[in-house]
């Protein structure tokens, strides 16, 4: 019966871990190029408690990994000059301090001496790696072409990098809707992706599957929670039997 409730207690521990990735999924379903993700599960085999004849190993109830869906979300307008959503498949770079990263989120702005940044700051690369800077004393107004090219009236002054993977697998989340290149995969240019100035990409979170699954993983740890305890029950009254019957 010990088996049991060990099996139990790593069903527990692994519903827990689903349930805060789903909470987080909610909590984002309105942040820019944010990407869903759902925990992977898998039998681990350990060796029972205790056994008399009963299976060897233990299946317990694991963790493998978190999977994430990079599937596009809706682009939305909002007709900022320095907001753009990357239709197709891609990721802007930036350059923090912690080194390059990549993201969806397009929310971009200008800093005091005219550079493109994310919100927080941080450069926005163009397609060589390099800066992106708008002279705020020359006249023209701010356009970006479908494949990233950012002009100052009829004056060229850059153009945002959409890389691509070969494997998403190599990017590995750091926080604020961020990714790093946790891979020897090179990142590129891609090609055939395009960039719409004055959009910005919606999460591709459905809010109301993940409050289903919210539900479902509440149920499944109500469940569990209830096997343990009968088990528990089982045992204290087996025990009990037995003290009264070495008593006689």
């Amino acid at each position: 019966m010990d088996n049991a409730l060990y099996v139990g207690l790593s069903n527990q521990m692994v519903l827990k871990r689903q349930m805060d990735i789903v909470a987080n999924n909610i909590a984002n379903a309105d942040t820019n190029g944010f990407k869903f993700e759902s925990l992977m599960t898998k039998t681990v085999p350990g060796a029972p408690a205790f056994t008399a004849g009963g299976p060897r190993p233990v299946k317990f109830v694991g963790a493998d990994g978190v999977a994430r869906d990079f599937g596009q979300g809706t682009l939305r307008r909002t007709d900022g000059v320095f907001d753009v959503g990357i239709e197709g498949q891609g990721f802007f770079k930036v350059t923090t301090k912690a080194g390059d990263r990549f993201t969806r989120d397009g929310h971009f702005r200008t800093d005091d001496n005219g550079v493109v940044t994310t919100q927080a700051g941080d450069p926005v690369a163009d397609d060589g790696g390099g800066q992106i800077t708008i002279d705020p004393s020359k006249p023209g107004a701010i356009s970006i072409s479908p494949d990233g090219i950012v002009s100052q009236g009829a004056e060229r002054v850059g153009k945002i990098g959409v890389y691509k993977f070969d494997s998403l697998s190599a990017l590995e989340k750091t926080g604020d809707n961020q990714y790093q290149n946790a891979s020897n995969q090179q990142p590129v240019p891609t090609t055939d992706s395009k960039v719409r100035q004055g959009m910005l990409e919606s999460s591709n979170v459905n809010p109301i599957v993940q409050i289903t699954k919210m539900i479902e993983v509440n149920r499944a740890y109500e469940q569990v929670t209830q096997m343990m305890s009968s088990e528990s029950d089982l045992s204290r009254n087996s025990v009990a039997r037995l003290g009264k019957a070495s008593s006689n």
